[in-house]
């Protein structure tokens, strides 16, 4: 058997012995790729961390990754390329599905170069070759195509057009959100958050945030210590000291949102209730107990703001009518404070909104 004391580097133990700290400093490749799964699944099973960290383990920083601008490289191209990348790019921009299409051969005839000019292009846009640039570029159609692709004309006027698109996709959304959510888990969540005394409210992005905000504005009035973290590291550090009288609410369109969740999966942890608003069978929908579902539905007018914000608002004033019916009438004597407070701000008109 060797012995590792015959000089100083031999007192370094082999390399699987190594700790975290010896191979961050002196292998520090390692910790920018995506760990094995073998490796996770030994680190995870030693330590018994949940399953949803292996995974995002396993994924490393993939999940980070920024997505590439494919289209918008072969416009730089177009503008600013030599006199043969240009005639490339030209042709990849008159029609871009043509361009996922079309054989190498093809592509070359039409835009009037040579076959590794084509091939010289796809590598100046950091693809391997032709290939790995038609899969980069359909993943890019398969996500945008609708902003790339003029809507049709229409005989609308502007403000008829316009009001229509609005107030007629409001209201299906909203009639979509009364036929398909389930009237049983909103009232279930609001017998939760009626026994809470503590509620952290999740949400990340446009819309999401502002749901989180919404809800915390609805369950204040009702004197409930509502707080909205729209903030991922605060999402997990509130989460990280809840307790079995919190109540954590989860709100994303996606349901995938990586900080809400394992704020949710941290929260539950500790015994917190855990309620989700977010379609099913998603992420955040599994890492919580209770799950109202809900799933977008957007329409392809790229310019109208998405009317799935008049759906997240009406399922959080569900929630905020289904927690006041299991509270007692000192509520209703909170609200009327607020209202006398205003007063004198909003003039006494007993019907304007409260707080609003």
């Amino acid at each position: 058997m060797r012995d590792y004391r015959q000089n100083r580097k031999s007192m370094i133990p082999p390399r699987r012995n190594h700790p975290p700290a010896w191979r961050a400093r002196h292998r520090p490749g390692l910790w920018t790729r995506p760990a094995s799964r073998r490796t996770v699944r030994r680190y995870c099973g030693a330590r018994q961390v949940n399953h949803g960290l292996e995974q995002r383990l396993t994924e490393g920083i993939q999940e980070m990754s920024v997505t590439p601008d494919i289209i918008m490289d072969i416009r730089n191209i177009a503008r600013n390329g030599s006199k043969v990348e240009r005639k490339i790019a030209e042709v990849f921009l008159s029609d871009l599905h043509f361009a996922c299409s079309a054989s190498i051969a093809v592509l070359a005839d039409k835009a009037g170069v040579s076959e590794p000019s084509i091939t010289r292009l796809c590598r100046a846009l950091n693809c391997t070759g032709l290939r790995d640039f038609k899969l980069r570029l359909a993943q890019a159609l398969a996500i945008g195509e609708f902003y790339l692709v003029p809507p049709p004309p229409s005989t609308n006027s502007p403000e008829e057009r316009i009001a229509a698109a609005v107030c007629d996709a409001a209201i299906e959304t909203i009639v979509a959100v009364r036929k398909d959510v389930s009237m049983g888990t909103i009232m279930t969540a609001g017998e939760r958050l009626s026994k809470a005394r503590q509620v952290y409210i999740y949400g990340s992005g446009g819309i999401s945030s502002l749901g989180a905000i919404e809800l915390q504005n609805r369950l204040f009035r009702f004197s409930i210590p509502a707080i909205a973290h729209i903030d991922g590291q605060m999402q997990q550090m509130t989460a990280a000291v809840a307790d079995p009288d919190t109540v954590t609410i989860g709100i994303s369109l996606s349901g995938s949102a990586p900080a809400a969740v394992a704020a949710t999966e941290i929260a539950r942890r500790y015994g917190a209730r855990t309620i989700s608003i977010a379609p099913g069978k998603s992420p955040l929908a599994q890492a919580s107990e209770i799950n109202v579902v809900f799933e977008p539905r957007e329409y392809d007018n790229v310019k109208k703001p998405a009317s799935v914000r008049y759906g997240l608002m009406a399922i959080v004033d569900l929630i905020a009518m289904a927690t006041i019916e299991y509270l007692d009438d000192a509520s209703i004597e909170r609200m009327r404070r607020v209202r006398l407070t205003l007063s004198e701000l909003k003039g006494r008109n007993r019907y304007w909104p409260l707080g609003d």
